[in-house]
Parts: C-alpha cells; sequence; structure tokens
C-alpha cells in the first residue's frame, strides 16, 4: 500500500510558494546582469574593472533594502565574520570567472556551463563521500558532460581566440559556485540574506578594485549604462536569491533555475542578434536537460 503524502501546513506552502517566486524573479535579474556584463565585456572591459562596478552598484540598493526592513545599521553586525570573508572571497572569484566566460561566449553558452553546478557536485560526492550513484544520476552525468563536449567543439568554430577560454572558465564557475551555494544556505541559518548580500559586494569589490593598477578602460556612456545596470540587478538579484534560499530548500528552488535559459536566448537574439548553432545548442539543452535531472528532488522522482 502507498503512504498518501502528508499536506504541508498552510505557513510552509506559503513559504515555498513565496520561495519559488523569489528564485523565478532572481534567475531573471540574474540573467539580466549577465547579459548587461556580456555586453560589456565583449568588447574590451576587463573583468576586475566590471567586477567593481557590479558589486560597488549593488551596495545601495542592499543598503536602501536594511533600511526597508528596519534593519540598518543592525543588519552589518555579523557574529560569524570569518564565514562572510570565506563566502565572499570564493564568491569573488566564482563572479570573475562567471564574467570571463561571458567575455568570450554568448550568454546562453555561459548560462548553460553555469548548470553543471549541480551535475559536477555528483561524481565528487561519490568520490569523497562514497555516494551511491543510481542509473538515472549517472545518465545525467554523461549527458551534462556531452552536453560540455558539444559546447567544446563549437567553441573551436567561434571567431577569436577567447572562446576555449571562454569554455573553461564557465566550467571553473560551475565548480565554485556549486559550492558557494551550499555556504550560503548555510549561513542563512544565522545570517539575514541582506547582510550576507552586502559583504560578498563588499568582497567583491575590493577584489575588483586591487585589479586597477593592472589597467581599466576608460568607459563610454553606453559601458557605463550597462555597468550601472548590472550592478543594480546584480544587488536587487543577489538579495531575492538569498530570501529564496531562506524560504525553501534549495533542492526544491534549484529546478527553477533553468528558467535563466530561456531569458539568455531571448537576449542573445534581441540584444545582441547571436544564436547557438545547432551543435551548440544541442550542448545547451544537453546540460540544461542534466542540470534539472539531478535537482529534482529525489522523492519526487
Amino acid at each position: 500500500m502507498t503512504a498518501t503524502p502528508t499536506p504541508l501546513p498552510a505557513p510552509h506552502r506559503r513559504a515555498l510558494i513565496e520561495g519559488i517566486g523569489l528564485r523565478l524573479a532572481a534567475t531573471f535579474l540574474m540573467t539580466a546582469m549577465s547579459a548587461a556584463v556580456h555586453a560589456v565585456a565583449k568588447e574590451g572591459v576587463p573583468v576586475g574593472q566590471v567586477m567593481f562596478w557590479r558589486s560597488a552598484l549593488a551596495i545601495p540598493p542592499i543598503l536602501l533594502w536594511m533600511a526597508l526592513r528596519g534593519n540598518f545599521p543592525g543588519g552589518l553586525r555579523t557574529r560569524h565574520p570569518k564565514l562572510h570573508v570565506t563566502r565572499g572571497t570564493l564568491g569573488a572569484l566564482s563572479m570573475a570567472l562567471s564574467f570571463l566566460s561571458l567575455a568570450y561566449l554568448p550568454v546562453a553558452n555561459a548560462q548553460a556551463l553555469a548548470y553543471l553546478a549541480p551535475v559536477l557536485t555528483l561524481p565528487l560526492a561519490a568520490i569523497l563521500l562514497k555516494e551511491t550513484l543510481g542509473p538515472a544520476v549517472i545518465f545525467a552525468v554523461g549527458l551534462g558532460f556531452a552536453g560540455v563536449v558539444a559546447l567544446l567543439w563549437e567553441a573551436l568554430a567561434l571567431p577569436g581566440d577567447g572562446a576555449l577560454l571562454g569554455v573553461a572558465a564557465g566550467l571553473a564557475y560551475a565548480v565554485t559556485m556549486a559550492w558557494v551555494r551550499v555556504h550560503t544556505k548555510r549561513m542563512t541559518v544565522t545570517e539575514s540574506a541582506s547582510t550576507i548580500a552586502f559583504y560578498f559586494a563588499l568582497v567583491a569589490a575590493v577584489a575588483g578594485l586591487a585589479t586597477l593598477p593592472f589597467g581599466w578602460e576608460s568607459l563610454s556612456a553606453a559601458h557605463l549604462g550597462w555597468l550601472v545596470f548590472a550592478g543594480l540587478a546584480g544587488g536587487i538579484g543577489h538579495i531575492v536569491s538569498n530570501e529564496a534560499v531562506a524560504r525553501a530548500p534549495v533542492s526544491v528552488l534549484a529546478p527553477f533555475d533553468f528558467t535563466g535559459l530561456i531569458w539568455a536566448l531571448g537576449f542573445d537574439i534581441v540584444l545582441f542578434s547571436v544564436l547557438p548553432g545547432p551543435l551548440g545548442l544541442l550542448g545547451v539543452l544537453a546540460i540544461t536537460a542534466a542540470g534539472v535531472m539531478v535537482s529534482i528532488p529525489r522523492r519526487a522522482r
């Protein structure tokens, strides 16, 4: 006899619905930010300079959010500064890798590589934690890596010398982002979403500013406009994403991240008149399918 699932209490259902809605909004905002970063990075604005503007301009909306919630300046206090330094440092590295990928790849390709984060954690868990992988999970991992091969193959045909670098940076981003998400979930137990977002933006802005001696570009009005938008969208998106994680389990929210592919393809077509070739599109879809398969909670399979 199959047991009838116990319905969730109304407050829990409401929290789940809010979490899913917030994750959908965050996915749109972060994909829009990626499109803005792509617009300036592909024209030669250094990654460190983009990081500084994106992170520094994210701080005002974060502080405004704290004030609106009556949590300023109290929200700046933390009992776990080391956790914020660790999260901010690895988050800044993750951001740099993401922006490097966006400098050389279309938004949809870079977005697809980011979807490897949940896929890459599985073989690592099997090796390090001795977890057993079922046939469906093994298939998903294989499908994800087949998608990477397809993207690599198409990257060889892309103009310029940086496409392979973009793919490599995207893969490295997926690895670091997997750790960042788990670390963030652990921090939400004692730290507010706005506090986490503030210290991440602060650390990333300092990391970006540290690249100034290596040479920054003069910014045109268009570049400045894209960077302002990236900073505001990134700051708001980061808060919304953390609020979503605070309301619902990561395993429930993860499948909704993949709506970003729709937005990414739309931005590539509308803003940059770019669409992946047949092989690249196949790779994007394969990676996305693999990510969806491993992100759906196991109890729902």
